[in-house]
């Protein structure tokens, strides 16, 4: 036994030793699949009656095409289904008729290559007493047993001899793929229909399960190839010797079939409709592919705008929620005041202090419903529709004179420094001033008596910068990060509350954003605030 199964051969290594070796490619299962599809069309296109010998995947749709090709060709000859059994013992079975011996075979082995679903029943043929009759000449198709250890056990194909058309289509999975894919089944193989999103491109395939493939219609590899597909079945069942006896009087008409081969005549026709039918396969499944990516595409497309979406809307839901606990703060703290001045026991300072408290309160809910507007109106403008040049000496000399009244009442020197031969910047006039000045009053308001601030404005390459210094508290370096968030007020150090509605800062790095620039700060508490601002210089479309 051990000697038989040692001239075991794979029918990828039998055609490779031919005298016209074919020469094989790295292919993907969905290819293969195209050609054995592509030669079953052919067979039934021109109603081609062939003697078959087949080898697939256990899965249904791998066999559409062989059950096609059964209800349409008439008269056909014998097709013989391999299969390969487990290594376990065989239950005795009689040989009285092909259903008999279906059955028991069926209900025997479990096929490591085909389920139940896929596996064909022998039919019982009227005109035939039993299996050791002649060759029937109906389509009912043969199983025909493997041994387990059989080299085929890696190799599918179909094999196709008529008197007028002869071809193989062959695919072998190298040793160095066992261990990444145990059997060649719908996940490994790319059955999955190519147009559905969730099907695997011939890549992923490929990698799962590399492939070596070809076609072949000379005489001397297909006589080779039917030479060791011979070898194999009769090592398969020399252990069973009523299987072999069965089997017998088929081998000897394969070596029979094998030897006419030579003086075959193969029909150009049919090898060109066969070529055709593998190109259509192609073009249907690249189309098909393409669709597919495409429209995983447009999903992927509409799950990230979804995914903005709703982050959008839980930013909004969180800002309005933030607004509204920024608009009660103030509203507790002047209903306290209201009804503490009500009291007749209160003193005239007292009742000065409660009245420029309500007076700070209004103010700061003033500006909090006032840059809660700025960054409404905001989001409803166009990124790059509106821009145009601007001069920073048409902004920055007013806004510093509007502040330089508020700067001497502090004490603070307040200066500015912009050439005249600065170019223009990209944005808009309200932008720009609206920037100046939130940036302007901060320097301002956390600069103590005796200080600094400065607005100096110089070309840098492509960019504006316009660069506000002071000489104030200054700010934390871990809080830093901080300060462009929303509802941010209070810089760590200055002893109080800033008063303002924390939205200033982040109102001129959206309308930086909006223009194509940017804000940076550099800081350390105690040592005063540096905010660089980069504007581009504005570009004149040729348009």
């Amino acid at each position: 036994m051990d000697a038989l199964r040692t001239q075991d051969m794979s029918l990828y290594e039998a055609a490779l030793g031919s005298d016209c070796p074919p020469s094989p490619l790295k292919i993907s299962p969905t290819t293969f699949k195209s050609m054995v599809e592509s030669l079953f069309d052919v067979l039934i296109e021109h109603d081609q009656s062939a003697t078959l010998w087949i080898k697939l995947p256990r899965e249904k749709v791998w066999h559409a095409s062989v059950q096609s090709y059964r209800q349409n060709v008439k008269n056909s000859e014998p097709l013989y289904v391999l299969k390969t059994r487990k290594d376990e013992p065989a239950k005795e079975i009689t040989t009285t008729n092909a259903q008999t011996v279906s059955s028991a075979a069926v209900q025997t082995y479990s096929s490591g290559e085909e389920s139940p679903q896929t596996s064909y029943a022998l039919e019982t043929n009227p005109s035939v007493g039993g299996l050791n009759n002649s060759l029937r000449d109906t389509l009912s198709p043969w199983d025909v047993w493997l041994s387990p250890d059989s080299r085929l056990r890696r190799e599918f194909f179909i094999l196709a001899v008529s008197s007028k058309f002869q071809g193989l289509v062959l695919a072998h999975r190298p040793r160095s793929a066992r261990k990444q894919s145990a059997s060649l089944d719908s996940s490994t193989m790319g059955t999955k229909p190519p147009s559905s999103p969730n099907s695997g491109t011939e890549d992923s395939s490929e990698r799962k399960t590399p492939l070596l493939g070809f076609c072949s219609f000379n005489p001397s590899t297909i006589q080779a190839v039917l030479a060791a597909i011979s070898q194999s079945v009769s090592i398969g069942c020399a252990q069973y010797p009523e299987e072999e006896s069965v089997l017998a009087p088929h081998i000897e008409k394969w070596q029979q079939t094998s030897d006419a081969l030579p003086d075959s005549t193969l029909d150009p026709n049919l090898m060109g409709s066969f070529w055709t039918r593998h190109l259509r396969h192609q073009e249907e499944l690249w189309r098909n592919n393409t669709t597919a990516r495409k429209q995983a595409d447009k999903a992927s497309d509409l799950e990230l705008k979804n995914e903005e979406l709703l982050n959008s809307i839980r930013l909004k839901d969180e800002f309005f929620k933030t607004v509204g606990q920024e608009l009660r703060t103030p509203l507790t703290t002047m209903k306290t005041a209201l009804s503490l001045l009500g009291s007749p026991s209160l003193k005239v300072n007292q009742r000065q202090r409660y009245m420029d408290l309500l007076t700070k309160e209004c103010d700061r809910q003033s500006a909090l419903i006032t840059s809660v507007l700025e960054l409404m109106q905001l989001e409803n403008v166009d990124d790059q529709a509106t821009l145009q040049p601007i001069r920073l000496m048409d902004v920055i000399p007013g806004v510093v004179s509007t502040y330089q009244p508020l700067a001497q009442e502090k004490g603070i020197m307040l200066a500015y420094t912009v050439p005249e031969n600065l170019p223009t910047v990209s944005g808009l006039n309200t932008w720009l001033r609206q920037i100046v000045i939130n940036l302007l009053h901060n320097a301002i308001k956390f600069t103590p008596e005796g200080g600094k601030v400065w607005v100096r404005a110089k070309q840098q390459g492509d960019y504006v910068q316009v660069e506000v210094r002071d000489t104030g508290i200054g700010i934390a370096m871990a809080d830093i990060p901080k300060i462009f968030n929303r509802f941010y007020r209070v810089r760590p150090g200055s002893g109080e509350d800033s008063g303002g509605a924390g939205l200033g800062l982040s109102i001129v790095q959206q309308l930086l954003l909006r223009c194509g620039g940017s804000v940076t700060v550099n800081s350390r508490q105690g040592d005063g605030a540096t905010f660089n601002v980069l504007m581009p210089v504005y570009q004149q479309d040729d348009d």
